[in-house]
C-alpha cells in the first residue's frame, strides 16, 4: 500500500493520510448517529403520540428527509468543488443544531417533518463531503476499501443508535430522552469538523494532474453535462444511479414500514429496536469486507448479487411472521445492502474524472437519496390502498428488477492494478 505522490508533493493513499482518514471515519459515524436516533422511535411516535392512522401521513417525515437530502447532495458536490470540502461539512453540522430539540419537544407532527427537512440538509452536506474527502485522500487503488470504511462507520452508528434509542424509549418513554443522544453527536461532530478536519481539495487536484484525459473537453464538463452523463448516457454511472435509488427505496421501507408491521404483531419497543438495528448493523459491518472485495473481484457482480439478495430478504419479511424469521430477513437485507452500497460509490469514483468527480458523486447521491422520498410515497400509498404486506411485496419485485438492470447495462469499472501504484 505505497502512496502515490501527486502535484505539489501531495500524497495519495490510505497509509499516507491515515490520521485524517481515520478522523473522517469518526465524523461520519457521528453523521450516521444523527440518522440512527430516528430509526426506532419516529415510526412509533407517529402512531402512539401523534395518532397518524394513514401510512402515507405517517411516512411524511421520510418523504421530507429524502427529498431534501437528495437535492442537498446534488449541491454538496458543486459547492465542495467551488468553496472546498471543509466549509460545506461545517455548514452541514450548523444546520442540524435545532434538530434534537425539535424531535424531542416538537408539539405537532409538522415540527417532526420540519426537523427532518433540516436533518436532510445536514445529512446531504456532511455525508456527501465525508465521502468526497475520503475519495480524495485514498487515491484510485483503494477506493472500494475507502468507501467500505466510510459507510461501515456511518451505518454501524445508525445501528448502534437505533438499538440504544429503542432501549432508552422502553425505559424512559419515546420523548425526549432518546434524542439527547443526537444532541451529543451534534456537538462532537461540529467540534471535530471545525477544529480537527483539514481540507482535501488539493488531493483531488493532485490526482487530476496524474489522471490521463481520454477526450478533449473532459476537464471542462458543465454541471448539466455531468448530470446527463451520470443519470443517462454512461452505462455504468446510470445503472449505478438507478440501483442507488432502489436501494434507498428499500431503506425507506425498512425505516418507516417494517417497525409498524412488527408493532402490529405485538413486538415490544425494545424488540423492534433490535430488529431496526440488525439490518444497518450487518450492512455497516459487511461493508468493511465488501468495499475491499470489490477492489479485487470487480464492482458489477457484487452489485447484481446484492440487489437480488435484498429482494429475497424483503420478500421474506412480507411472507413471514415472528421475531426469529424477521431477524433472519433483516440480516439478509443487511448483507445484500453491504454488497451494493460502497460498491456503487466506488463505481462513481472509478468512472468520473477527478475534475468533475465531486459533482458526479452529488448527482448519484441525488438519485440514491431520492429513493427515500419515492419509497415513502410508494409504500405509504400502496399500504393505505392494499395493505402493508402488498407494499412490501411490490418493493421486493422492484428490487429484483433493478438487479437485472445492473446485470444487463453496467460495464465493469474496477481500475486495473499496476505493481507499485497501490494507494
Amino acid at each position: 500500500m505505497t502512496a502515490t505522490t501527486g502535484r505539489g508533493g501531495v500524497r495519495l493513499g490510505l497509509r499516507a493520510n491515515l490520521a485524517q482518514f481515520s478522523l473522517l471515519v469518526l465524523v461520519n459515524a457521528l453523521v450516521g448517529g444523527m440518522l440512527g436516533q430516528e430509526r426506532t422511535v419516529l415510526p412509533l411516535l407517529a402512531d402512539d403520540v401523534f395518532h397518524l392512522s394513514a401510512y402515507t401521513a405517517a411516512l411524511t417525515y421520510i418523504l421530507a428527509f429524502g427529498a431534501t437530502k437528495a437535492v442537498t447532495n446534488f449541491f454538496a458536490g458543486t459547492l465542495s468543488d467551488r468553496y472546498g470540502r471543509k466549509p460545506v461539512l461545517v455548514a452541514g453540522w450548523l444546520i442540524a443544531l435545532p434538530v434534537p430539540a425539535m424531535l424531542g419537544w416538537g408539539p405537532s407532527w409538522g415540527w417532526i417533518v420540519a426537523a427532518n427537512v433540516l436533518l436532510g440538509v445536514n445529512q446531504g452536506l456532511t455525508w456527501s463531503t465525508t465521502v468526497i474527502m475520503k475519495i480524495d485522500l485514498a487515491g484510485p487503488q483503494r477506493r472500494g476499501l475507502a468507501m467500505g470504511l466510510n459507510e461501515a462507520a456511518g451505518y454501524g452508528a445508525v445501528a448502534a443508535t437505533a438499538m440504544a434509542t429503542g432501549a432508552l424509549a422502553e425505559r424512559a418513554g419515546l420523548r425526549p430522552e432518546p434524542f439527547l443522544l443526537g444532541a451529543a453527536y451534534l456537538v462532537l461532530g461540529l467540534g471535530l469538523s471545525l477544529f480537527a478536519v483539514r481540507e482535501t481539495r488539493e488531493h483531488a487536484r493532485a490526482e487530476a494532474a496524474l489522471h490521463p484525459v481520454q477526450a478533449a473537453g473532459e476537464l471542462e464538463l458543465t454541471t448539466a453535462q455531468v448530470a446527463r452523463r451520470t443519470s443517462l448516457t454512461d452505462r455504468a454511472l446510470s445503472a449505478a444511479s438507478q440501483a442507488g435509488l432502489v436501494n434507498n427505496l428499500n431503506d425507506a421501507l425498512a425505516w418507516g414500514v417494517f417497525p409498524l408491521l412488527f408493532a402490529a404483531h405485538g413486538l415490544s419497543v425494545a424488540r423492534i429496536g433490535v430488529l431496526a438495528a440488525l439490518y444497518p448493523a450487518v450492512w455497516g459491518a459487511g461493508q468493511l469486507v465488501t468495499g475491499w472485495w470489490s477492489d479485487h473481484v470487480g464492482r458489477k457482480v457484487l452489485i447484481t448479487a446484492g440487489m437480488l439478495l435484498q429482494s429475497a430478504a424483503i420478500a421474506l419479511v412480507a411472507a413471514g411472521t415472528g421475531f426469529p424469521l424477521w431477524a433472519g430477513a433483516q440480516i439478509l437485507l443487511g448483507l445484500g445492502t453491504a454488497l451494493v452500497y460502497p460498491t456503487l460509490l466506488a463505481v462513481i469514483g472509478d468512472v468520473a474524472h477527478p475534475a468533475w468527480r465531486a459533482r458526479a458523486v452529488g448527482v448519484y447521491r441525488l438519485w440514491r437519496d431520492g429513493g427515500f422520498a419515492v419509497g415513502a410515497l410508494l409504500a405509504g400509498v400502496l399500504a393505505d390502498a392494499y395493505g402493508i404486506r402488498a407494499a412490501i411485496w411490490t418493493v421486493a419485485a422492484l428490487t429484483a428488477a433493478s438487479g437485472l438492470v445492473v446485470a444487463v447495462r453496467m460495464y465493469e469499472t474496477r481500475p486495473l492494478r499496476h505493481h507499485g501504484s497501490h494507494g
